[in-house]
């Protein structure tokens, strides 16, 4: 299996990695209103059966208006077409999903059902992702992590500078993005310090 093994990191390993990226971004670790965060969501036996059923799947390179990205990605469910359409039906989420698809829901207040979209991203070490605020046909996302850590920043503008906070995010955690957070604030992932994988789930905006 790819990363065999490392999902339960040492804690010191992730310690490590967390305190360096925020040193070096040298931001407070807070967040913005809307966001909220649950360390150990899921256990590292479940990480780890998460990992292995990762690890077959077709993941492609992330594609966006002509450019490729550092990362890799694969959708269940719906499907944000950068390059054509917008969203589109793809293969149904699998069985191994529903259980953490259900648990992230109860998580954002929601219903398993509510969640008809999945995006999985693979960052191998050195992938970014940049400033983006997810599409407002989406309304809450979670974001579940594994494997590796990640330090999430945050901004806004206000006048002519960019207010900012980050949060470190630690294997097998979860977060919310909700109101403020969601549709104020811009977020990105600096390089990956390690192998990590995100699984986000989004539920669609009611209709005006």
């Amino acid at each position: 299996m790819t990363g065999g093994g490392k999902g339960d990191l040492p804690a010191a390993f992730v310690c490590a990695h967390l305190n360096a990226v925020n040193a070096l971004f040298d931001l407070p670790p807070v967040a913005p209103p809307g966001f909220r965060y649950q360390a150990d969501l899921i256990s590292p036996d479940e990480e780890h059966e998460l990992l292995a059923r990762l690890d077959l799947l077709p993941f492609e390179p992330f594609q966006f208006r002509g450019y490729e990205g550092r990362r890799r990605v694969i959708s269940f469910g719906l499907k944000y077409d950068f390059n054509g359409p917008g969203l589109v039906g793809v293969d149904p989420l699998p069985d191994w999903l529903l259980p953490l698809r259900d648990r992230a829901a109860a998580f954002a207040g929601l219903g398993g059902e509510d969640f008809a979209h999945v995006l999985i991203n693979e960052y191998r070490e050195g992938a970014p992702i940049g400033w983006h605020r997810d599409r407002p046909v989406f309304e809450k996302i979670v974001g579940v992590s594994l494997l590796g850590p990640t330090n999430m920043r945050f901004r806004r503008r206000v006048g002519a500078r960019f207010e900012r906070m980050n949060v470190a995010v630690a294997p097998r955690s979860a977060y919310v993005l909700d109101g403020a957070a969601r549709t104020e604030w811009e977020h990105s992932l600096p390089e990956a310090p390690a192998h990590r994988y995100s699984i986000t789930f989004r539920n669609l905006r009611a209709p005006a």
